[in-house]
C-alpha cells in the first residue's frame, strides 16, 4: 500500500501564493441590498459555452446567494479598489462608499476592470471549498490597470517602456 506524504496546510498556502492572481469582487442581489466577497481563485474554463468559474469557501456566507439558476458579477478589481477588496474579505473599510451599477438585478461595482455576469449551472463540493460554474450572460472591460495579488500582498502591475514596440511589466 502506497503512502503520501503529509501536506502541511501553512506550506501549501505559501506555495500556491506564489502564483499571481488578479482580485476580484463576485456580487449578488439580495432584494434591493447588495452582498459581496473578494475572491482571487476566478477562471474562464470553456469559449463555447462560454463558462466561468469562482471557488468559494464553504464557511462564506455567499454560499446561500449562489445556487443554480442564480445570477453572480465578477467584477474584477482595478489597483484602485484595495479597500474594497479587503472590505469585501471580511475586513470593513470605515467610510468606505461603494459605488454599484445594477445591470437587471445583478450589482457591478463601478471603477472595474472588467464585468462578467454569469448565471449558475452547476455546482461542485471541492474539499473546503464550492466550485460554481456560471455560464455567461453579460460582459465588459475598460483600459484599467488590475489589482494583482501575489503572496498574501497586494501587488499593482508597472509598465516599463523601452521604447514604442518593446515594454515589459513588473509589479511592486
Amino acid at each position: 500500500m502506497e503512502t503520501r506524504p503529509e501536506i502541511d496546510p501553512r506550506h501549501f498556502r505559501a506555495t500556491m501564493g506564489r502564483f499571481a492572481t488578479g482580485v476580484t469582487g463576485v456580487t449578488v442581489g439580495h432584494g434591493e441590498h447588495p452582498h459581496g466577497m473578494t475572491a482571487n481563485a476566478f477562471m474562464s474554463i470553456s469559449l463555447d459555452p462560454p463558462l466561468v468559474l469562482v471557488s468559494v469557501d464553504q464557511r462564506a456566507r455567499m454560499n446561500q446567494h449562489l445556487r443554480m439558476g442564480a445570477r453572480c458579477g465578477v467584477n474584477v478589481l482595478s489597483e484602485q479598489q484595495e479597500a474594497i477588496s479587503r472590505h469585501f474579505a471580511g475586513r470593513p473599510v470605515d467610510g468606505l462608499r461603494l459605488e454599484f451599477v445594477w445591470h437587471g438585478d445583478t450589482p457591478l461595482i463601478e471603477g472595474c476592470v472588467a464585468h462578467v455576469i454569469a448565471r449558475v449551472v452547476d455546482v461542485h463540493p471541492a474539499g473546503d471549498h464550492m466550485l460554481y460554474i456560471g455560464h455567461v450572460e453579460y460582459l465588459n472591460w475598460w483600459e484599467k490597470r488590475p489589482l494583482l495579488f501575489f503572496s498574501g500582498q497586494y501587488e499593482q502591475l508597472i509598465t516599463h517602456y523601452i521604447s514604442d514596440d518593446l515594454s515589459w511589466f513588473s509589479w511592486r
